[in-house]
């Protein structure tokens, strides 16, 4: 496929979503011309459909930064649209439900919604709604089976708890899996204390991998300089090996890298990590030195590998 035509399909892609946005309104500053954004109206939306979710729930259901989300969430409390109640099996979870002014809100969000998309059917002839339908349907499946959304697995920022999760979890199944001593978790540890207590967000990310709410895995870019980024820290547990998480994990490295400007990627680890190595391997980076070393209590090879961006 010559890269100009590629490039052209981009376009044509991001023309429709421009074009199709506009058609239903979601850019206008009030969705459906109430004072909710599209993303306030999406979390509404969830609410009033699910029983006792949970703020983790909300976000993983809309792939919502977990900021963002508990901020609109202690707005919605605040102006009296959301109540948080405590869980009877479980003390120290809050459950998220619509008050009767929330339920309201979003009754009303869903009726204007409706009356718009018949609006917009209406203008059409029979064969037209008909076309259309098609059309939308074909582009879901499309859609549905070839994005990353599809994927069992869910990735999220860090949050609270999650660095205690990474050192724990590293010194546990590299002491089970190779042996490892406790220097290992030591070391795991101050990478992550250096992480947090120098955290540059815009040019430093952690992502976090859940599957049905729980923790299965993580991957660290770091700054190393202006122009190389350090990979750090891949994990990914047992029961969530084998469908793809761990290229996944390693690719949002990459292209994070590239968005941010920096122009190599590099990275160090073990000979005795086969898995991990041939990750690296399969996603671009190259073998530039490695050296013997004694560290954990064994004898290894560390290895240097990078990736120009």
């Amino acid at each position: 496929m010559p890269i100009e035509n590629f490039e052209e399909r981009i376009d044509a892609v991001r023309h429709f979503n421009r074009f199709f946005t506009r058609q239903i309104g979601v850019l206008r500053e009030g969705l459906l011309h109430s004072p909710y954004s599209l993303t306030e109206g999406r979390i509404l939306f969830e609410l009033a459909h699910r029983e006792n979710s949970t703020a983790s729930d909300l976000g993983r259901a809309l792939g919502l930064d977990a900021g963002y989300l508990s901020r609109t969430l202690a707005r919605f409390e605040q102006q009296g649209l959301l109540e948080k109640v405590r869980a009877e099996h479980d003390g120290r979870q809050r459950l998220l439900r619509l008050t009767p002014d929330g339920k309201n809100a979003s009754s009303l969000l869903d009726r204007r919604s409706r009356e718009e998309v018949a609006e917009m059917l209406n203008d059409l002839c029979e064969e037209e709604q008909l076309r259309l339908l098609k059309a939308m349907h074909t582009i879901e499946n499309i859609i549905d089976k070839g994005f990353k959304f599809s994927e069992p697995f869910f990735l999220r920022p860090h949050e609270p708890g999650d660095m205690g999760w990474v050192t724990h979890r590293h010194g546990v199944l590299y002491a089970q899996e190779y042996g490892w001593d406790e220097r290992f978790e030591a070391l795991v540890a101050r990478i992550v204390a250096d992480f947090i207590n120098n955290h540059k967000p815009e040019r430093e990310r952690c992502w976090i991998a859940e599957i049905n709410g729980e923790i299965v895995g993580s991957v660290f870019v770091v700054r190393d300089s202006d122009t190389v980024a350090k990979l750090r820290l891949l994990l990914v547990e047992p029961k969530a090996r084998g469908m793809g998480l761990g290229s996944r994990l390693v690719r949002e490295c990459i292209r994070f890298a590239k968005r941010t400007g920096y122009k190599k990627l590099t990275l160090w680890t073990n000979s005795i990590l086969e898995d991990a190595r041939r990750i690296y391997q399969k996603s671009g980076f190259t073998l530039v030195d490695q050296e013997a070393h004694h560290s954990f209590g064994h004898d290894l090879v560390g290895q240097n590998w990078e990736l120009l961006l």
